[in-house]
């Protein structure tokens, strides 16, 4: 990973975290008038807005998404054994999951009583999708990886919409989409920048003897 791919992948990352979040949020908008800034009669400047929030909300996922490479490489460098690591990320998975449902559940009131269920399933499902793809494309390893990062760095990095006081259903939608979508794309293009297919940096670190 050299300067100039880093870079791509920045700008890349930060384009698609605005088209995403602008995509995502004229559709809510669309179907509920009283999601946007000012309503639907300021649909224009309510585009441009969202194309603002999502160029951050794309810098806020590369910033999850190199932390968690940092996390990969120290905890290969110390536990030595990648089948260890990749058990406590399966573990950490489950659990992450089931305090999605449960911080939902217990904020049903506020929310409706089908988002505690259906947003773990959703990510759940899509994350698995994701990594299908991205083992197909490097090596079976990279699947319990690339699941913690699309489940466990995305609902971190969506904390502030689950938990705020302004927490509500449009609030989780418009900001989870495009963090998992940001950490969706980053990932599967990180084995193409590195120029390996087989032996991808994020899954398979070696640490420094």
């Amino acid at each position: 990973m050299n300067l100039r791919k880093w870079f791509f992948l920045f700008w890349s990352t930060m384009a698609v975290g605005g088209i995403v979040t602008m995509i995502v949020g004229s559709i809510m908008q669309w179907t509920d008038s009283s999601f946007g800034f000012m309503g639907l009669q300021a649909a224009g400047f309510n585009a441009l807005m969202m194309l603002l929030v999502g160029l951050l909300f794309g810098a806020f996922s590369q910033m999850g998404f190199f932390a968690y490479l940092t996390l990969n490489y120290i905890a290969l460098s110390v536990i030595r054994k990648s089948y260890l690591w990749n058990a406590l990320q399966a573990y950490t998975t489950l659990f992450v999951l089931g305090g999605l449902g449960y911080i939902l559940y217990s904020n049903r009131e506020l929310l409706n009583n089908w988002l505690f269920w259906s947003l773990p399933l959703g990510i759940a499902l899509a994350s698995w999708l994701v990594a299908y793809f991205k083992a197909k494309q490097t090596n079976n390893h990279a699947f319990i990886p690339t699941v913690f990062l699309l489940i466990v760095v995305t609902i971190l990095e969506s904390w502030p919409s689950l938990t705020g006081e302004e927490s509500n259903p449009s609030a989780i939608v418009f900001m989870i989409i495009p963090m998992f979508v940001c950490n969706a794309y980053q990932i599967m293009w990180l084995h193409r920048l590195v120029g390996k297919r087989t032996t991808d940096p994020a899954v398979n670190a070696k640490p420094v003897v």
